[in-house]
C-alpha cells in the first residue's frame, strides 16, 4: 500500500514506518523537525528510514494546508496514519498556542485532504490522556471522557468528534488510538524513562512526582506499532449494533472507532525506577515530589475491544522493554 505518516521522524511514527516498509508498503513520511526536543535525534530516526527505497519524506508541518493538499496529490496515499501532534501535558499549560494550531487546525486540514483524495483508512493518535479526571480503571472506550485536566488531552479529544464528524458526513473510514505511555528505544528525550536514564548516569537527583505511588500502563513500542498496523489493516465499519437511544462513544452507526492500544498491565512509579535501577546497575537520588498539574493518579488499558476485533496483544515485560532501552541509550550516546 501507499501510506502517508506524519509525524515520520518522531518515536512511534519512525517505528511504524520502518514496519510498514519492512512489509514492503510505500511510506511518504511527513514531519515539521520543530524543536520542541533535539532535532539531532529526530534526524538520525529519519536516516535510517531513508535507507529503504520505498521511503519518501517532506519537511513540513500539517496546520500548512497548502502544502498539505500539494503532497496529498503528489504522493495520492490509500491509508493514512496520522501521528503528528504537538506532545507533552505539562507543555500545553505553558505554550497552548502550539497546541491549537497543531493538534486542531493540522488535524482539520488532514481530515480535508483524506476527504478530497478518497483516502480509504484515516488512523489517528489519541491519548490516554483523554480520561482526565475520569477514576473507572480500567479505562475502557465505553466511558465517557468529558473532563479533561490539561489543554492537550482537550485537543486529543477534540480530535476524536472531529473524526467522527467526517466518518458521518463523509463515509470517511476512521479509528483513533488511544496511547499508553508508549517507551522503547529512540524514545522522546521528555518521557520518564529517558529522564530517568540520563539524570541516573549522570549522577544527578531525579524528581519522582506523586511520591512515585502513581501507576502507568507503561506499552513498549514494538507492541504499539503492532497494534497500529493491525487497526490500519482493519478498515473502519458501521457498527450495526449502533443504539442511538444508548450510544457509546466507541462505535457509530458511520465508520468510525476507538480503541485503547496499551500494555494492560500497570506498574507503579517506584517499580518502574527499580527496574530502571537493576538496568542500569547504579541507585537513583529520588527527590520526593507532589502531583504535578495535568497529571492524573493511575492510567490503566482495557483493551478488550482492540484485542477483539484485531487480536492485538502486548507481549513484551517492563524488564525486557527498559533493558531494550538502556542498551539502546549507551550505544546511541556513548555512555
Amino acid at each position: 500500500m501507499r501510506v502517508l505518516v506524519t509525524g515520520a521522524a518522531g518515536f512511534i511514527g519512525a517505528a511504524l514506518s520502518e514496519r510498514l516498509l519492512e512489509r514492503g508498503d510505500e511510506v511518504f513520511g511527513i514531519d515539521d523537525l520543530n524543536a520542541y526536543y533535539d532535532v539531532k535525534l529526530k534526524q538520525a530516526r529519519l536516516a535510517r528510514l531513508r535507507d529503504h527505497a520505498g521511503f519518501r519524506f517532506s519537511c513540513v508541518g500539517i496546520e500548512n494546508a497548502e502544502a498539505m493538499q500539494q503532497r496529498f496529490g503528489v504522493f495520492e496515499p490509500q491509508r493514512v496514519v496520522n501521528l503528528a501532534a504537538q506532545a507533552g501535558v505539562r507543555h500545553s499549560i505553558e505554550n497552548p498556542r502550539a497546541y491549537v494550531d497543531s493538534n486542531l487546525v493540522g488535524f482539520a486540514n488532514l481530515l480535508e485532504c483524506c476527504r478530497h483524495h478518497e483516502v480509504e483508512h484515516l488512523v489517528y493518535a489519541s491519548s490516554s490522556s483523554v480520561y482526565g479526571s475520569n477514576r473507572s480503571l480500567p479505562y475502557s472506550v465505553r466511558d465517557p471522557v468529558d473532563h479533561p485536566v490539561s489543554l492537550y488531552a482537550a485537543t486529543k479529544k477534540a480530535n476524536e468528534l472531529m473524526a467522527h464528524v467526517y466518518s458521518h458526513l463523509f463515509a470517511l473510514p476512521t479509528s483513533g488510538l488511544r496511547f499508553f505511555t508508549v517507551y522503547g528505544p529512540w524514545g522522546r528525550p521528555d518521557m520518564a524513562l529517558f529522564v530517568f536514564t540520563r539524570r541516573i548516569l549522570a549522577g544527578d537527583p531525579i524528581d519522582v512526582f506523586n511520591h512515585g505511588r502513581h501507576t502507568r500502563d507503561f506499552t513498549y513500542v514494538d507492541d504499539i506499532v503492532e497494534g497500529v498496523v493491525r487497526v490500519l489493516d482493519h478498515i473502519a465499519e458501521p457498527d450495526a449494533a449502533f443504539d442511538p437511544l444508548h450510544p457509546t462513544p466507541a462505535t457509530s452507526n458511520a465508520p468510525y472507532r476507538l480503541y485503547n492500544i496499551g500494555n494492560n498491565r500497570p506498574v507503579q512509579l517506584s517499580s518502574y525506577i527499580e527496574t530502571i535501577e537493576r538496568c542500569l546497575g547504579c541507585t537513583a537520588m529520588q527527590r520526593m515530589q507532589p502531583m504535578q498539574p495535568g497529571d492524573v493518579p493511575d492510567t490503566a488499558a482495557d483493551i478488550a475491544e482492540l484485542a477483539q476485533d484485531t487480536g492485538y496483544a502486548p507481549s513484551t515485560p517492563i524488564e525486557i522493554g527498559v533493558r531494550r532501552f538502556v542498551d539502546w541509550y549507551r550505544d546511541y550516546y556513548r555512555e
